[in-house]
């Protein structure tokens, strides 16, 4: 990715020099049908031509626009035709004795992506229809139309895209025209957009299936907010569509932003599009929000699933006032739009929809990947050193969202929930379309408040790592609580910080034998330092367990003392507040991360409790927790008994679960994923042919799939039957699954091609590049991956400088050879580490958290031992 980069600095000089009156993009993208290229003849292009208007405050100044194109026609400065080749280097455009006032006009050919940055270009294997649309963040519009890269040079764009005349074209903006050309095509042209960051520009394009609804609310002023909806879909996917449920998520995420933010929607038009080979789960475009079409569901799902769309759905809204109304000045600041987004997807969810139970994923979910994040060496403050876009890419991750969320709904409970939304209204209002940095939103709270925020956010927001609580009681003669104390540390040295904590400590206990486990007293106390007593409990009967952080008030990762851990040991699956059952197995796993809780006793509690778990996103959490724990922290003698053990359990709850229900569903994936005997895979073929039945399991085709692939993976499924089961379901997702399914099968041929097939060459897109990593890495397989150590890390940098950088990012993370030895694998990171100092740092990064996931692995087998 060499001269791709964009430093701080030079962002910020751009900025202080140039202000942007507004941009004009012609996009001709009827080159996306037809025949590709011939081999050797380059990457297929469409025309892009740009008008900039913009402004410099020092005349005869030297800048530049950014570009990524194969090509360049022209360009034209204040009237004057610059030579290409010297202005020209392919990644900007040099722009020179600048006037006060000025228009570059920059006409390119650029380059259709199939890696998911710029324009994608996608054709369907099951009809050879066309799809396309953009994704840009951080820094990908620049392969699109020439720009000024940054968020901070917001201007309005017009669009005019030129496309064939029977697709649907979309973009930011309202249709404002559509003029046939007489050949089959027809050139959309889009309303200006209100002042906008270049990241968040889109263009979707092609025969999507596009389903209209609208949105209509009384303003106070009397006027009425008019909101024309839109939701599509690729046409294969339209008998899987359910439009309905978007539209309703929709208004209920519209009605509760109003009532709460005081700005109505100002972006117009509200198109939601859901688009094949998506890198992310959404993307906050004004007006044309993105998703990745998964959401789409195929076959029936859980709860837990249709859950997680709606607050991706509920994320993107809010990023229309968090995001796209005030944006951040730079990228250190992205917490500034992501930690509010994932926050408020959170609190919208549960107040507004009839996922009610929002708050248990949250505490369940989205903060295991923060607590994971913030134990990295690569862990950072919430407002993090962003140098570079290499930087911003790799700072999309669990600090900014899910601790930025955490810290945030510990911000609503210190200044209080209407002094919070008030920040927001004011904030907005005076900010509108304009761009911020921490002490922006800082004021305005303080303002509303009353509180100094300076040092609440100098404790939660600008240093790292996550702290431990863990409770300690003495007791009396008559078994009564006579002091409890809760005591705080740091969990890393490198981290040393002891924040502030508002917690409520609970205590259960049963109030009959055999009787569920229930809350009998509750505390609240604030923890400033390395300790704080709860003089409330004192005088209560002893617990089965305490739990420290009850309600999920504070971000922290909670301990137990060793009575409360037997207490857990009998009656954790009789706990009866569901919320509190999500915090214990949280801190079981947390536990079991950090070597203190031997993976077999985990793996036991799953066993014996995980069946009476009845909220399916914390079941399915535990589920792909206990095969972590399985893969990667038992201990090497012990993994095959204990594989075959959770095997045992899951088809144990498989075939007890109610019938048709989601818990069955979560436990039929479960099993197939750790199937290990001959039994278990001929129940597997059996359920695939229709032979063996299990009352109420409809065995669908993604169900289907789900069975088929550890059968490849263990030799009991070959190229025929993955071939057979594509011709069932010939389609996008069904080569997906079959690329993953050959890749999986345990042989030394197979392994050489999967790895050419994504190290070697570059012909896959990203959505197969995928597939084809997670299909190459099966844990049945060690043996037969052991020779792919040395090759990866002989490959990294060439990786790195010759592939996109969501391409590399997914062949660095996808095959580091974590499923090897630990020891020599961590001896082999480090002579990496150690003779490649000056690589770059987003590359340094990705192979350091990969280390450290080793070396916690190998210390929890140690415990396990």
């Amino acid at each position: 990715m060499p001269g791709e980069n964009l430093t701080r600095d030079e962002a910020r000089e751009r900025a202080r020099v140039l202000s942007v009156h507004g941009y004009e993009v012609a996009l001709d993208l009827r080159s996306a049908t037809g025949p590709g290229p011939a081999p050797g003849a380059g990457p297929r292009t469409f025309r892009s031509t740009t008008t900039i208007r913009f402004a410099c405050a020092e005349p005869g100044a030297t800048t530049f626009a950014d570009l990524l194109a194969p090509h360049v026609h022209s360009v034209t400065l204040n009237g004057v035709s610059l030579p290409v080749d010297r202005v020209f280097d392919g990644t900007r455009v040099l722009l020179a004795d600048l006037a006060a006032e000025n228009e570059l006009t920059v006409d390119a050919a650029c380059a259709y992506s199939r890696t998911g940055e710029g324009m994608h270009h996608f054709a369907d294997p099951e009809d050879g229809e066309v799809y396309l649309y953009t994704q840009y963040e951080p820094a990908d519009a620049r392969r699109v139309f020439a720009n000024f890269e940054q968020p901070d040079l917001k201007a309005p764009f017009t669009f005019r895209v030129t496309a064939p005349e029977a697709w649907t074209v979309l973009s930011n903006g309202a249709e404002t025209g559509r003029e046939p050309l007489g050949d089959g095509a027809a050139t959309w042209t889009f309303a200006p957009t209100l002042p906008i960051s270049t990241y968040i520009t889109a263009v979707v394009a092609g025969p999507y299936h596009y389903v209209r609804d609208h949105y209509r609310r009384e303003l106070p002023d009397g006027a009425a907010l008019e909101i024309p909806l839109g939701a599509l879909c690729r046409k294969g996917l339209a008998r899987h569509f359910d439009a309905d449920e978007i539209f309703l998520l929709t208004k209920q995420g519209l009605d509760f932003f109003h009532d709460h933010f005081g700005y109505p929607y100002p972006f117009g038009t509200y198109d939601q599009a859901f688009v094949p080979e998506y890198n992310l789960g959404a993307m906050e475009n004004p007006g044309l929000v993105t998703f990745r079409e998964e959401y789409v569901f195929r076959g029936r799902t859980t709860r837990a699933a249709y859950q997680g769309r709606a607050n991706t759905l509920l994320h993107e809204m809010a990023h229309m006032w968090f995001g796209d109304l005030v944006t951040m000045e730079w990228w250190d600041d992205l917490w500034l739009k992501e930690s509010f987004a994932d926050f408020m997807g959170a609190f919208s969810l549960v107040e507004a929809t009839r996922f009610d139970e929002g708050w248990i994923a949250f505490a369940n979910r989205r903060k295991a990947w923060a607590y994971r994040a913030d134990q990295l060496s690569s862990t950072h403050p919430i407002t993090a050193d962003i140098r570079d876009l290499q930087d911003a890419k790799l700072n999309f991750d669990g600090i900014t969202y899910a601790k930025g969320a955490s810290v945030l709904k510990q911000l609503v409970a210190y200044v209080g929930r209407e002094a919070f939304l008030e920040g927001a209204r004011r904030y907005f209002k005076r900010h509108a379309f304009g761009n911020t940095r921490l002490d922006d939103l800082l004021a305005v709270l303080a303002e509303v408040s009353g509180r100094d925020m300076g040092e609440w956010a100098k404790a939660w927001l600008q240093t790292a790592g996550v702290n431990t609580l863990t409770p300690a009681a003495t007791y009396g003669a008559d078994g009564r609580i006579l002091e409890l104390t809760v005591f705080q540390e740091a969990a890393q040295d490198s981290h040393p910080t002891l924040r502030p904590h508002r917690v409520a400590v609970g205590l259960y206990r049963r109030d009959e034998p055999g009787g569920p486990v229930v809350r009998y007293a509750r505390a609240e106390v604030d923890v400033t330092g390395p300790s704080a007593t709860v003089p409330e409990l004192a005088g209560h009967e002893a617990p089965l367990f305490i739990l420290v952080n009850d309600d999920d008030l504070t971000y922290c990762k909670a301990r137990f003392d060793e009575a409360s851990l037997a207490g857990l040991r009998e009656g954790l699956g009789d706990v009866a507040d569901p919320l509190a059952r999500a915090l214990c197995w949280s801190a079981l796993w947390n536990l079991t991360r950090d070597g203190l809780l031997p993976a077999r006793e985990f793996l036991d509690l799953v066993g014996r409790f995980a069946g009476a778990e009845d909220q399916v996103g914390v079941l399915q959490m535990v589920h792909s927790w206990a095969r972590t724990a399985l893969v990667h922290y038992s201990a090497p003698e012990r993994r095959d008994a204990a594989g075959a053990a959770l095997a045992r359990t899951a088809l144990g709850e498989l075939r007890r679960a109610a019938p048709g229900g989601d818990l069955q569903l979560a436990w039929a994936r479960f099993f197939a994923g750790c199937a290990a005997s001959d039994a278990d895979f001929q129940l597997l073929a059996g359920l695939l042919a229709g032979t063996a039945r299990i009352e109420g399991l409809d065995v669908d085709q993604e169900l289907r799939w789900t069975f088929l692939r550890p059968m490849a993976a263990h030799g009991h499924a070959g190229e025929a039957e993955i071939e057979a089961e594509l011709a069932r379901d010939d389609t996008a997702s069904g080569h997906r699954h079959q690329v993953r399914c050959l890749a999986a099968r345990p042989s030394a041929e197979i392994k050489e091609r999967a790895w050419a097939e994504v190290v070697e060459a570059d012909r896959l897109s990203n959505a197969l590049v995928e597939a084809t990593i997670d299909g190459f890495a099966q844990s049945s397989q060690r043996d037969l991956l052991a020779p792919y150590a040395p090759r990866y890390f002989d490959a990294l940098t060439r990786v790195w400088s010759e592939r996109t950088i969501e391409i590399a990012m997914s062949i660095v993370s996808g095959l580091y050879p974590s499923l090897g030895d630990p020891e020599p694998v961590l001896d082999a990171t480090d002579a990496w580490l150690t003779a490649h100092a000056d690589a770059p740092p987003a590359l340094r990064r990705l192979v350091a958290e990969a280390r450290d996931d080793t070396a916690r692995a190998l210390a929890a087998r140690r415990r396990d031992s």
